[in-house]
């Protein structure tokens, strides 16, 4: 088996590389990746260099990995800005840095895609040293693994990288069939702080429509975009990662996997979602609003989107990063894991330090988060 670069996605067959994806994460998929190079969302420019790392056997793709290299730690979403603080006190060149991940993404999944005939342990544990030899080889400080999956983490702890732990929100079904079924599962107040939202938006004469695959008109589009564009406008740190032609290039071959929900009063849209569906799961990505209406935030983002898990089966809802206030609303703490090959030696002891410390701190936090579930047990 011998390891190649590629420094566009382009330069690998759809096919081939949706071969190795299969049933995994919706963002690992060729269309998805492809879409953010071609529109330069994922460039030298933007801080996000391509450089996929791809496994062949013979003329056979059976190993991959979308792999970046980074000239800064922004759009990640596993934060690693101290251990550069400390790179740079010690005199070490952090930046710039290998990066396995979903860009602008923090949903978990395979990282590292192998043949389903392939020895996937073998898979990993050779892309895992292919990693740290590119740091080797170009002088790079570190090499990350974002938001992968168990067997992952194992394959690579055999090949010299450090676990990370963390946590997010997730809302998952154990059998409701009804949003009433969902509501009753709540506790008390809880129960009641759902439908005073509910009924509050109501009131006010919004209606909300969810539009998946190919029941979304092409014309909602920049609609979407220009919802997405809001938010960031509206926030000190908000970050433009995507552009028009992305949204573009997803309604042109992405469509299938896209679920929005939009918010309309007197037929004119006024807030909306733009979600990813692939099987039993649905992703969470973007939110805007063009008017600032309270509760508003929730009822699209979050009920209108259990409404529909639960009318199409869909059994886990990944909201995304960050936010507690989900946490009240019946979604609950989640292990996440990321890798991390730290090439310094000196660096490599104080990071394997501090996230031996972390883990036993989210472990905690998350058992901390279940006893306090706003579903009763």
């Amino acid at each position: 088996m011998r390891l190649e670069v590629k420094e566009r996605i382009a330069e690998v067959s759809p096919g081939d590389w949706n071969a190795l994806v299969g049933d995994g994460s919706p963002f690992l998929e060729w269309e998805w990746l492809a879409s953010l190079e071609e529109a330069g969302c994922v460039s030298a420019d933007t801080g996000w260099l391509p450089q996929h790392l791809t496994l062949w056997e013979g003329k056979e793709l059976v190993g991959a990995c979308p792999l970046y290299v980074k000239a800064h730690s922004m759009g990640e979403f596993v934060f690693d800005h101290g251990w550069a603080e400390a790179a740079e006190r010690g005199g070490i060149a952090y930046y710039p840095k290998l990066l396995v991940a979903v860009p602008f993404t923090p949903a978990s999944g395979a990282r590292f895609l192998s043949r389903s005939s392939a020895d996937r342990s073998g898979v990993i544990r050779a892309l895992g040293e292919g990693l740290k030899q590119i740091c080797r080889q170009n002088n790079f400080s570190s090499a990350h693994v974002n938001f992968c999956l168990p067997d992952e983490v194992e394959g690579l702890s055999s090949v010299g990288f450090e676990h990370r732990a963390g946590y997010q929100y997730q809302w998952e079904n154990p059998g409701w069939r009804s949003f009433e079924e969902y509501l009753a599962a709540l506790k008390s107040k809880r129960r009641t702080q759902v439908r005073r939202e509910r009924r509050e938006i109501a009131e006010q004469g919004i209606e909300l429509e969810v539009l998946a695959g190919d029941e979304i008109p092409d014309a909602l589009f920049p609609i979407m975009f220009r919802l997405y564009h809001s938010t960031v406008d509206k926030l000190y740190w908000g970050r433009q990662y995507l552009n028009r032609t992305l949204f573009d290039l997803l309604r042109e071959r992405w469509k299938q996997r896209l679920c929005f929900v939009v918010a309309r009063r007197g037929g004119s849209i006024i807030a909306g979602t733009f979600n990813v569906r692939k099987h039993d799961v649905l992703y969470g990505r973007y939110w805007g609003s063009f008017e600032e209406i309270r509760f508003l935030h929730f009822d699209v983002c979050y009920y209108a989107a259990i409404e529909y898990c639960l009318e199409t089966g869909i059994r886990r809802f990944e909201p995304g990063a960050g936010g507690e206030f989900k946490h009240l609303r019946g979604f609950d703490a989640r292990p996440t894991d990321s890798m991390h090959y730290l090439a310094d030696p000196r660096l490599a002891r104080a990071v394997a330090d501090h996230l031996a410390r972390e883990r036993r701190a989210v472990e905690h936090h998350i058992a901390q988060m279940d006893e306090r579930s706003a579903l009763r047990r």
